[in-house]
């Protein structure tokens, strides 16, 4: 499957499977050590002559809710579609996976070409490339299937924390301050699929159908050597998700007048996401890491408006620059076809050690620093959900 020759950008398991070899997701292979995953407008406290204002959300136009809500429904119905034909479903998790991965890169154009957000935490984005490449070279030294499973776990988590960041969202503007039911909730239903999959004897078939092979299969077939302790586990945990979901849907009646339809129907939307991963794994799968990627997307498409409308309000950003000059929807094309160029340049010439040591770093810096800029940015400094505006105070 390694044995690409063409220069192809599009989704082909070919051209691409070496993403499919890396990393179960082949994204967000470290965490953040705040764990501060989630996308979070905040308010900022300003000083006199300079204030801010929250950037004009991407959540409040009706489509855009819609799609969030439901990205994840073309993913796992292709993936139910093609579920006896093995083929197929290669082909469908190759290109999941490309799509996961393509979205990682834009991170760091908002870090590096932004110098207020690399002025966050200068030290830490210019020092980090060098860690992460070390890390991923040593681990590999270690445990090839290790690092396949810390990859995998981590991105899990850091795409159910932007499903939970984008709860927030719903809620504060909705007038809902408290969260911690929110993740608890999240993550109860994140542990029952995990403990489900293990438990279920039909998960070895369910690995061999996504014709994943090296570190992914063998990460993936750690779950079902953990069968007898996931089924051991699984009462307690079904229990806790139903205890927890119980709650959740009781405070949710009882909110009165700060209630979210979109909220809601989005926490709805999740909680059929993972009624698939419990019916059909792969398709669950695939509509879990690909409609991560689309998320992500859509969020940066709608924050980027605002963020950089003009130089003045950019501070000369490089990438507000190019945003200006091509209009978004040329910026994300041409970052699109740069990010696919790239990927099969290195997939072609490229050792299976590099290949590994770029999309696992890349992977690992999108999520570390995912959490500096969607977090609250320091008082004279704006994140990707704020713009600073000069104030007509003296």
């Amino acid at each position: 499957m390694r044995g690409h020759q063409t220069r192809s950008y599009g989704p082909n398991v070919n051209t691409h499977a070496r993403v499919t070899d890396v990393s179960t997701s082949t994204s967000d292979a470290a965490h953040n050590q705040s764990r501060s995953h989630s996308i979070r407008p905040q308010q900022i406290n300003s000083p006199s002559r300079v204030s801010t204002r929250p950037a004009r959300t991407y959540a409040r136009d009706g489509l855009v809710d819609l799609a969030l809500a439901l990205c994840w429904i073309p993913f796992a119905a292709a993936g139910w579609l093609f579920r006896n034909d093995q083929n197929s479903t290669a082909w469908l998790v190759s290109a999941t996976l490309l799509i996961s991965f393509a979205h990682q890169p834009l991170t760091l154009a908002l870090v590096y070409g932004d110098k207020r957000n690399f002025g966050l935490r200068r030290r830490t984005f210019i020092w980090s490339p060098l860690v992460f490449a070390g890390a991923v070279l040593a681990t590999q030294h270690i445990s090839l299937s290790a690092l396949a499973v810390v990859a995998g776990v981590w991105n899990a988590e850091h795409t159910l924390m932007q499903r939970y960041g984008i709860m927030r969202i719903h809620g504060r503007r909705a007038g809902q301050q408290e969260a911690g039911l929110d993740k608890a909730l999240l993550f109860s239903w994140l542990a029952l699929a995990f403990v489900w999959i293990a438990a279920d004897g039909r998960t070895p078939g369910h690995i061999a159908q996504t014709g994943l092979r090296g570190k992914n299969r063998r990460g993936l077939e750690l779950l079902t050597d953990l069968q007898p302790i996931g089924r051991t586990l699984l009462p307690f945990v079904a229990i806790a998700a139903a205890v927890l979901t119980a709650r959740w849907l009781r405070d949710e009646a009882r909110r009165g007048g700060r209630l979210s339809d979109n909220k809601r129907f989005y926490t709805a939307s999740t909680a059929a996401l993972f009624v698939t991963i419990l019916i059909n794994p792969v398709a669950g799968f695939l509509g879990y890491v690909g409609s991560h990627a689309i998320e992500y997307f859509i969020i940066v498409h709608r924050s980027v408006g605002p963020k950089y409308a003009s130089a003045e309000v950019d501070g000369r950003a490089p990438v507000g620059y190019a945003m200006r000059r091509m209009g978004r929807a040329g910026f994300f094309a041409a970052y699109t076809g740069i990010v696919f160029g790239g990927l099969s340049v290195l997939a072609r010439y490229g050792s299976t050690t590099s290949y590994t040591v770029v999309i696992l770093t890349l992977g690992g810096m999108h999520v570390f620093y995912d959490g500096f800029i969607w977090k609250r940015p320091a008082v004279d400094r704006g994140g990707m959900l704020t713009v600073a505006r000069t104030s007509l105070r003296p």
